[in-house]
This record gives C-alpha cells, sequence and structure tokens, in this order.
C-alpha cells in the first residue's frame, strides 16, 4: 500500500477532527425534541402531525404537494446540515469521519448492512452505475416498466446506444400484483440480464410488487434493480426482506435530505458484479504505481472521491427523523390523505382519477385527468387561483395533474386541493 493511501486510512480511523456535535443521537418513537435552531416552530413530537408540519419552513403563500417532484427538509435535517456545515468550514476539513459514522445508521433504514451501501447525488446517479457496471453485451435484454423516469430509463437507454443491448417494457397500470408479475414474466426471455422496476411510480403512484419480482428475477437468473426514487421516506420496507440485487434512491424527496443526495445499495455478495465506471481516492483497498490497485470489498468503492460531509449526516438525520416519526404510520398517514382525495375527487364527475385505488397497489400519490378541460390550464388555474403547487404528468401521454401528499400535508390541505378542482372544473 501506497503511503498516501495508509496515510488516508489512518484519516479515516482517527478522531482528529475533535467534532463534538458529529455524532447524530437517533430519536426514539414518541419522543420530543428541540432542533437547536431558532427556526423550528416548537420542539417536534413525533406523535403529533401538527408538531411535524410545523417542522417545515414551506410558506404559506401556497400549498405545496409535490414531494414526489421535490421534498423539502425538515428543521432537524436543515440544522444538521447548517450546523456541520459552519463547524467544517471553520476549521477548514472535510469531515470524513462524519460520513463514516452515518454509513452504518443509514444502511440500518433501509434493512442493509454499512458495507452494502454507497452514497450517492440522486437516484439516476445510482441507476446510471448499476445500468453502466453490469457487464453487458450486444442483445442482452433489460426489461422495464413504461412509466419509469428518464433517471431510470435513460441510463438503459445510454446501453442500448453505446453496447446494443435491448430494452423491452411492460405496462404496470390497470393489473393486480399477480397480472404485473405476468406481464414481466411473459417478457422474460434466455436473453434477459437485467429486470428493473420503479418501487414507486412517478406519475400515477402505482406501488409495485417487488418482493414477488425479485423472486422471479432470481429463479430467472436476472439481475433485479430497484429505481427507488419514490419510495424511501414514503412506505416501510427492508432491502434484505426484499431480496433485489441493488437499489437507488434520491435523498430529496420523499426521505426530506438536502438537495444533492441519494443512497446506492448493492447486495454484499453481488458487488464484485458491478465494475465502478469512476474510481478515485477512496475506492482502493491499496495502491502503488505502476501496478496494483485494489478496490475496497465494500460499496464505498463507488464514492470516488471528496463528498460533502454536512450532506451525508443530514441524510442520516432524514432517516432518524422518519424512524421517529415511524415508517408504517408515514404509510398510513399517506394512505389517508390520498383515500381523503379520492373519497372528495370521486364525486366531481368531470375526472378521471389514475392511480389505482387499493391500498397495496398506491403510494402516497393520486393522479387525476380532466375529462373535458386542457389539463395544464387547469393546473395553471389550480395554482394562480387556489395557490395549489401540483405537477401536470405528460409521461406516456397521460396528460394529467399528481398530487404528492406527504406528513407534513393536513386534511385541509386536501380539502382544499378538492374545492379548487371543483371549482375549475365547474
Amino acid at each position: 500500500m501506497s503511503d498516501a493511501s495508509s496515510g488516508r486510512r489512518g484519516f479515516l480511523k482517527q478522531t482528529a477532527l475533535g467534532l463534538s456535535s458529529v455524532a447524530l443521537a437517533g430519536l426514539p418513537a414518541g419522543s420530543s425534541l428541540s432542533s437547536g435552531s431558532s427556526q423550528a416552530a416548537a420542539p417536534l413530537r413525533v406523535d403529533d402531525w401538527v408538531s411535524i408540519q410545523a417542522q417545515y419552513h414551506l410558506s404559506p403563500s401556497r400549498t405545496y404537494l409535490n414531494t414526489g417532484g421535490l421534498g423539502p427538509s425538515p428543521e432537524p435535517v436543515l440544522s444538521r446540515f447548517r450546523d456541520l456545515t459552519t463547524e467544517l468550514q471553520t476549521m477548514s476539513e472535510t469531515g470524513h469521519r462524519i460520513i463514516e459514522e452515518s454509513r452504518a445508521p443509514v444502511a440500518s433504514f433501509f434493512g442493509a448492512s454499512e458495507e452494502e451501501i454507497a452514497f450517492t447525488r440522486n437516484a439516476t446517479e445510482g441507476n446510471a452505475i448499476i445500468a453502466s457496471g453490469l457487464r453487458l453485451k450486444r442483445g442482452d435484454e433489460i426489461i422495464i416498466d413504461s412509466h419509469a423516469h428518464p433517471g431510470g430509463a435513460i441510463p438503459w437507454l445510454n446501453q442500448l446506444n453505446e453496447l446494443g443491448v435491448v430494452v423491452r417494457v411492460f405496462d404496470p397500470t390497470g393489473g393486480s400484483e399477480g397480472e404485473i408479475l405476468t406481464r414481466i414474466e411473459d417478457l422474460v426471455s434466455d436473453r434477459t440480464r437485467v429486470i428493473q422496476v420503479s418501487h414507486v411510480t412517478a406519475p400515477t403512484g402505482i406501488l409495485l410488487p417487488v418482493d414477488d419480482i425479485a423472486k422471479l428475477a432470481q429463479d430467472r437468473g436476472c439481475w433485479f434493480h430497484i429505481d427507488g426514487a419514490q419510495s424511501a421516506g414514503m412506505v416501510p420496507f427492508d432491502l434484505h426482506d426484499i431480496g433485489c440485487d441493488s437499489y437507488a434512491t434520491s435523498g430529496h424527496k420523499w426521505l426530506g435530505a438536502p438537495h444533492g443526495t441519494g443512497v446506492l445499495y448493492i447486495k454484499e455478495e453481488r458487488l464484485a458484479d458491478v465494475v465502478p465506471t469512476e474510481v478515485g481516492a477512496y475506492s482502493d483497498a491499496g495502491f502503488s504505481l505502476p501496478d496494483t490497485f485494489v478496490l475496497i470489498p465494500t460499496a464505498r468503492r463507488h464514492e470516488s472521491g471528496t463528498r460533502n460531509a454536512p450532506l451525508v449526516a443530514a441524510v442520516r438525520s432524514a432517516c432518524d427523523f422518519m424512524s421517529a416519526i415511524v415508517m408504517d404510520r408515514v404509510r398510513q398517514r399517506g394512505l389517508d390523505l390520498v383515500a381523503r382525495l379520492r373519497d372528495g375527487l370521486e364525486s366531481i364527475p368531470a375526472l378521471e382519477i389514475l392511480t389505482p385505488e387499493k391500498d397495496n397497489l398506491h403510494g402516497s400519490i393520486l393522479t387525476f385527468r380532466p375529462l373535458e378541460r386542457d389539463f395544464q390550464e387547469v393546473n395553471r388555474r389550480l395554482g394562480s387561483e387556489h395557490k395549489l403547487r401540483l405537477r401536470i404528468v405528460t409521461e406516456v401521454d397521460l396528460n394529467a395533474i399528481r398530487v404528492s401528499l406527504h406528513v407534513f400535508n393536513s386534511e385541509d390541505e386536501v380539502d382544499r386541493v378538492i374545492e379548487g378542482v371543483r371549482a375549475v372544473l365547474s
């Protein structure tokens, strides 16, 4: 091992920064705490939705309903990010130890081991690492859902351009869990190498049966990758229980971490199957010029250079925040708000609800399509006249409007959507 490499490893193992505030305490369920910032409205009570909502700095000038695109961070997460950024800048240190201390708690939130977790910038980066890192060749087939986000689809289409792989597509809409599974199975051939699905689809919030798909992929010898951009912080899950080979997510949506954060999981026994496409100072277990380089035997091999330690610490804080609320309660809250919205919108005849009705088939998203009015004009009026921040859905020519409902949203805000849609469509 080179002197540079051994010196860096020594630094990572030491506590040379001497930062008393770097460790993030987990928040026990039902507890209360002060966020440590004067901007917080009040101490957080994780068993009270009003208290939870008060931790977000969303402008009262509009109702925010687009977590599926970008989720705000609660004050405890922002406070951790601000404080560590200031502290590290004051000392002009990188804070590598903060990153390593964050790895195991974040991995635990996802039901993984710390050796299986790499910190990325977003789900797209994680998806691209898998698509580019698997040893694919011309004619190999990849199956994805037709509702895949561009960040999930384009990495595979790039492999189509570069290598000549074949991308095959299934429709996730309008079917039971069994029917969705059958649609995937019907596409599997002896050339299929990868199955990728959106855990929760971005356009209409369909929750796919990833446990069953994982078993199908394993039985057919296919790599199973999950684009989890919409699921982390929305629904409870355990990656080891699911049995997928890899999973990528963004921190900046439902998890409530800052922009520019993400997590990539690769099953420990499959790490060697993903060739790092970008390596550097933190990818190695040892190197020397001119002819020795050994990859570190963990997912950290995909973290090629200096990372923003406060961002990683904020991901940990976001996981702590959601764990304190308890993910089963987060899930039920989303179901309750979506059910309230569905009940109200179903009384309006001039629209069609595209999100499945059964709880096991959808997440905390409801998407509807105006039947006799232009969807973009309806969305514009909902924004300008009723101050609702929604998101139009143009994917797969759905021409619809998406409502995302998270822990900072309230029943009153749901009713505001119903009243606004009724007024615009009347």
